[in-house]
């Protein structure tokens, strides 16, 4: 009875509008979910906030800056999924409640001691560390409070803390956990420090924005002094702005805090006025992991893609053609732009509310001038073709070649390409578009490259794909053979070229050969490759499988069962991908 009813709450869900992308937060629970931890929440990380290539999906709460802190089951229901991978959330459980929720618990060290044993029995019996499991409402039903796990540091995480999220079981999008009532103080408001201006003359790829210094004076923030402000920018003073007239995009540079906390997060609301009309609404409520690379063509990319130095997102309150978002509300007619296009004297503001409803406004005036016509921007250099958004676009001029599918770009650009010598088996090819470094594409394609010498037959499976963005050279990947070209996945314009990769991983041992290691809780080795990635590895004690586990650079083996004491030996094998391999020996003592 007890699995009937679980099934039952899954498919009609008690207090979740899976038609409505925008539940309303007083229709989610504020008294269900307990605070995981044993401590009190502070946040490295809140939902909605901007990170590289998506959207943060949950909520990072610290965990006193060390690992081990226990955590219980945020209310009652049955373990449904549990997954151990290397990167992402590394050791994750998933928890489904009777009431259309499902919880996740990511970057975990390990599970309750049943959970534990279920899963290193199916790894030792798939002969893989690394498993993704569905499991079935009656092996771990669980309670409110109920001990699941310790927290970790797993997986894609740079320090310990424990990521939560709750999900809309039925449609699996992450739901803002910050709406379901958990006690967080905040009584900071949003810190705006910057506003950028965005003239849609020749595309968004085609410029970068004029950005304007913003500083707090009484409740308000307005305009500061900026040293540079190239066109579309006229002059400015205390209070007003100065634009050529036309259709205008803003976006701003903003971060929010919590108190007791030094970690950025971000906003929970945003609203755009021009003369006190609402122009767009944007709500960070509701994000599918399918809409998370859309952050791409919310945040500026040409700013994004200087993030490393400039340590700035800015976030933009108008659609890009591409843009598939469903995060904006209130929406005008022009998707968010304004337009601009007379001699009077216009109010904007901004209303920024984070998830505790401190709120922070923006306000300035804009007078534009007439248009003075300038030189088209978007063909300048010439020898290129446009690309447009929502359509295929393809080319090929017989060295290099690809095809992006109607769904890939988010606006469009004026393509062009450079050569460039290389030490490798083909030139460089730089792909760009108007004036940018690279250009954003939404999810992976192929890109072709055919040798401009001849490849032996012997290393024809040895071929890598060598790719930088921002960097002198920022990764590689296996390249497979079709045809005469040279094929790799890649979801972003750069610099990209061939070379040969016959070096093999990297195996060091941070154990010495023979030693005695009775007080050692692991194994671990560091691996790394010089060309693309460790692919594959496989441990061997005494000739039968091990369970090794990869984090990072770092491979170990944490002593069990399989381990008796007494003398081994110790066999380690590791494939990068294109088939290169190395093989350590050792014997030890437990």
């Amino acid at each position: 009875m007890k699995q009937l009813f679980y099934i039952l709450m899954i498919l009609f869900p008690l207090s979740v509008d899976a038609q409505n992308n925008s539940v309303p937060a007083t229709k989610y629970p504020q008294d269900y979910f307990r605070n995981p931890l044993d401590i009190p929440i502070f946040l490295a990380g809140n939902f909605g906030e901007c990170r590289p290539g998506h959207f943060h999906s949950g909520i990072d709460i610290k965990t006193l800056g060390k690992e081990n802190e226990v955590v219980h089951a945020a209310a009652e229901g049955y373990i449904s999924r549990i997954k151990m991978e290397k990167g992402g959330f590394g050791h994750a459980l998933y928890i489904t409640h009777p009431n259309g929720y499902t919880t996740l618990y990511a970057h975990l060290n390990d599970f309750a001691p049943a959970i534990q044993k279920y899963v290193h029995e199916v790894q030792y019996e798939r002969k893989r560390w690394d498993v993704d499991l569905q499991i079935l409402p009656s092996q771990f039903p669980v309670k409110k409070g109920d001990r699941i796990a310790w927290s970790g540091n797993t997986g894609g995480s740079t320090a310990p803390h424990l990521h939560l999220e709750i999900r809309n079981t039925k449609t699996e999008h992450p739901l803002n956990p910050q709406l379901f009532g958990f006690e967080i103080k905040d009584t900071i408001a949003p810190v705006v420090k910057e506003i950028a201006f965005y003239k849609n003359d020749f595309g968004f790829y085609s410029d970068w924005p004029t950005l304007v210094n913003i500083e707090k004076k009484g409740e308000t923030y307005k305009l500061a002094k900026t040293e540079f402000l190239p066109y579309p920018v006229i002059k400015m003073n205390q209070d007003t702005i100065f634009l050529w007239e036309g259709k205008y995009g803003i976006g701003i540079n903003v971060d929010d805090y919590m108190n007791n906390s030094e970690n950025t997060i971000t906003f929970y609301t945003a609203k755009l006025y021009l003369d006190d009309s609402l122009q767009v609404q944007i709500t960070m409520d509701n994000i599918g992991y399918e809409e998370a690379r859309y952050i791409n063509a919310y945040t500026d990319f040409t700013v994004y893609g200087a993030w490393s130095d400039r340590h700035k997102w800015i976030q933009c309150f108008f659609l890009l053609p591409g843009n598939r978002l469903n995060i904006y509300g209130s929406l005008n007619k022009l998707k968010g732009w304004l337009n601009l296009t007379d001699s009077q004297k216009h109010k904007v503001s901004i209303v920024l509310t984070d998830n505790n409803g401190n709120e922070s406004k923006i306000l300035f005036y804009t007078v534009h001038y007439p248009y003075v016509e300038i030189t088209d921007m978007n063909h300048e250099g010439g020898g290129g073709i446009d690309f447009y958004a929502n359509r295929s676009n393809t080319f090929n001029n017989g060295s290099v070649a690809f095809t992006l599918d109607n769904t890939q770009l988010y606006d469009s650009f004026y393509f062009h390409m450079v050569r460039a010598e290389s030490d490798g088996c083909s030139e460089k090819f730089r792909l760009v578009g108007n004036w940018t470094r690279n250009i954003p594409v939404h999810h992976y394609f192929d890109m072709k490259i055919r040798p401009n010498k001849n490849i032996p037959a012997a290393l024809k499976n040895k071929v890598v794909m060598k790719y930088s963005f921002d960097k002198d050279e920022d990764g590689r990947a296996a390249a497979a053979i079709d045809s005469g070209w040279y094929s790799a996945k890649v979801r972003n314009f750069g610099t990209y070229w061939l070379d040969i990769d016959t070096i093999p991983p990297l195996i060091k041992s941070l154990q010495k050969n023979n030693a005695n290691l009775s007080k050692a809780k692991q194994i671990t080795f560091e691996v790394k490759d010089a060309m693309t990635s460790v692919k594959s590895f496989s441990g061997y004690l005494d000739g039968k499988w091990i369970c090794f586990e990869a984090h990072a650079d770092l491979i170990f083996y944490k002593f069990d069962d399989h381990c008796p004491r007494g003398k081994h030996e110790m066999v380690f094998r590791a494939e990068d991908e294109n088939g290169n391999s190395s093989t350590y020996k050792m014997n030890f003592t437990r």
